[in-house]
């Protein structure tokens, strides 16, 4: 019998699909740390240029945006979805329809599934959708790396790739920012799940690709089918974080780990507690995240540089969204390699 139906309520009932246990009964309208109920609730659906350039690749990835998180950091940049509810109610037929429209006009790369551990059972419904259409591209779970295991092992048969974040060393530090001091263990036994079901990402970067700006746009670079890729965000100020996540994941998998180190980080809201997160990352900040990397000696590194992002055709940031617009990336555009 498979982990889930086409939509199977039974596992909102007494909603247990993240660490945070809630065990409301999301089908009667409860709703748990997450925010969401049992109906299936979307902010955008859009091919996305700011991945990493194996799941961007020229066309783009065919990105979902899930209303409600699991998580939700105090300085999360779709705060807007994430925190504060925006999105609207799709059917599930609505969602596989828009999402195959896009593969037929777009010839988008994969189907780019953002924050869905809270809606897996609709993901699986989403999938089998498209399969039974016979849009047979990879599926992609996108993720903040703060997932149960159970809930992965019932997902395995409908993922491809996974892009966990690894975002706190610092257990005080992820309860103070995202309310979860268990997160850097249950991430890790997250991530580890996720590598035993699809190993490491099979378009990794060599030392050619050391130092590509994964949001500059297409570079020439095979795409991705399979595996994992681990994301870091480093938060300015907060260096010792940076370096001692990307000791903890070293020790845990190694150098070959492929592993993007991003300095995006844009303030979104003022953090009286945290003043430093009231600012970007400065160059000499990622310069040490950086150079820590690369003395542990990974391999397989996709690097996020704070001076190479490139201007929106309207000067906005390009990828601080706004979901209130009908395209909220303004940074969504084909970038012309040059």
């Amino acid at each position: 019998m498979d982990a889930w139906a086409p939509v199977d309520m039974r596992a909102y009932r007494r909603c247990e699909l993240c660490p945070r246990m809630c065990r409301v009964d999301r089908t009667c309208g409860e709703r748990g740390f997450c925010g969401e109920s049992n109906l299936l609730r979307i902010a955008a659906i859009e091919a996305h240029f700011g991945e990493e350039p194996p799941i961007t690749g020229e066309n783009g990835s065919g990105t979902v945006f899930f209303s409600g998180c699991s998580l939700k950091c105090d300085y999360c940049q779709n705060y807007q979805i994430s925190r504060d509810g925006l999105g609207q109610e799709w059917s599930l037929a609505d969602a596989v329809e828009r999402i195959a429209r896009l593969h037929a006009t777009d010839r988008i790369h994969n189907v780019n599934l953002v924050t869905p551990d809270h809606f897996f059972p609709h993901v699986a419904g989403i999938v089998r959708g498209l399969r039974e259409k016979g849009i047979r591209i990879p599926i992609v779970c996108n993720l903040s790396g703060y997932q149960r295991v159970e809930s992965l092992r019932a997902m395995e048969r409908f993922v491809d790739i996974y892009l966990p974040d690894f975002k706190y060393s610092d257990s005080s530090l992820a309860k103070d920012l995202s309310r979860c001091p268990d997160y850097p263990s249950t991430a890790l036994e997250a991530i580890a799940e996720m590598v035993r079901q699809k190993g490491f990402l099979d378009a990794n970067t060599g030392p050619e690709g050391a130092g590509d700006d994964a949001h500059r746009g297409p570079r020439p670079h095979p795409l991705a089918t399979r595996g994992v890729l681990v994301r870091h965000l480093i938060l300015p100020g907060k260096l010792r974080n940076s370096c001692e996540a990307l000791t903890m994941l070293l020790l845990e998998f190694g150098a070959d780990l492929p592993l993007s180190i991003m300095s995006q980080y844009t303030p979104v809201r003022p953090a009286s507690r945290h003043p430093s997160l009231n600012r970007r990352v400065t160059a000499e900040e990622f310069r040490q995240v950086l150079e820590h990397a690369e003395a542990l000696g990974f391999r397989s590194l996709f690097v996020q540089r704070p001076d190479e992002s490139f201007p929106s055709p309207c000067g906005e940031e390009p990828f601080l969204p706004d979901f209130s617009r009908t395209r909220p990336f303004p940074g969504n555009v084909r970038q012309v390699p040059t």
